[in-house]
C-alpha cells in the first residue's frame, strides 16, 4: 500500500499513541496512588536504576529531583505504556522545574537496558538542594499530604483559570514557622 507522508506519520502517531512511552519515576510517582490520581489508572512497571544521577532532598518541598553525578545512582520504577496525553499531563505536573530528557535504566530483575524519558531539575546550582530524599521515608512522612494536593492539582486543572502544579501546591500546603510543609 503506498501512503502519502502524511498518512504515514498519522500511522505512526498512531502506533506511538498505543506503544507508548516509557518513563522512569524515582519520587512521588513510584507512589501507585499518586500514579492513580494522575492518570486514572497504574500502568504496568517495573524496578530500574539510573546510574550517573543523584537524587536530592529539595529544601520545603514534598518531593525529590536528581542530576547528573557520575558516580550515583537512582532506584526507582520505569512507568511502562504512557499515552501521549498522560506524557502531556505528567508534563504539565512537573512543570517548569523540570526537564524531561532521555535516560538509560537497568532493569532490576533481568538487567535489561531501556532508553526511556525522566524529569531533570532545571537549575543545577539551586541552593535548595541537599542530602538523599527516601522514598520509605516520604511515604511514612509526607504521601497522604502529597496526594492530597494531587488531588487539588487535577480539580485546578480542569479550571480554564487552572493552576500550575506549582501554584497549586504552595496553594495547598503551606509553610509553617519552621519551615516544614504543612497542610492548611
Amino acid at each position: 500500500m503506498n501512503w502519502t507522508e502524511s498518512e504515514r506519520q498519522s500511522k505512526m502517531s498512531i502506533l506511538s499513541e498505543k506503544a507508548g512511552h516509557d518513563l522512569f519515576v524515582y519520587g512521588s510517582l513510584q507512589d501507585p496512588q499518586v500514579v492513580n490520581v494522575l492518570l486514572n489508572r497504574v500502568p504496568d512497571h517495573v524496578s530500574a536504576v539510573l546510574s550517573g544521577f543523584h537524587r536530592f532532598r529539595i529544601k520545603n518541598r514534598l518531593y525529590p529531583t536528581i542530576l547528573p553525578d557520575s558516580t550515583g545512582e537512582v532506584t526507582g520504577k520505569v512507568l511502562k505504556g504512557i499515552t501521549d496525553d498522560e506524557r502531556k499531563l505528567l508534563d504539565d505536573f512537573e512543570d517548569v522545574e523540570y526537564d524531561r530528557k532521555a535516560v538509560e535504566v537497568v532493569l532490576t530483575d533481568t538487567s535489561e537496558k531501556l532508553q526511556v524519558g525522566t524529569y531533570v531539575w532545571r537549575n543545577k546550582d539551586d541552593p535548595d538542594l541537599y542530602g538523599e530524599w527516601d522514598f520509605e521515608e516520604w511515604k511514612r512522612d509526607d504521601s497522604e499530604a502529597f496526594i492530597t494536593a494531587t488531588k487539588k492539582f487535577v480539580e485546578e486543572r480542569k479550571l480554564p483559570e487552572g493552576k500550575t502544579r506549582i501554584d497549586t501546591f504552595k496553594t495547598f500546603l503551606k509553610q509553617d514557622t519552621e519551615g516544614i510543609m504543612a497542610v492548611f
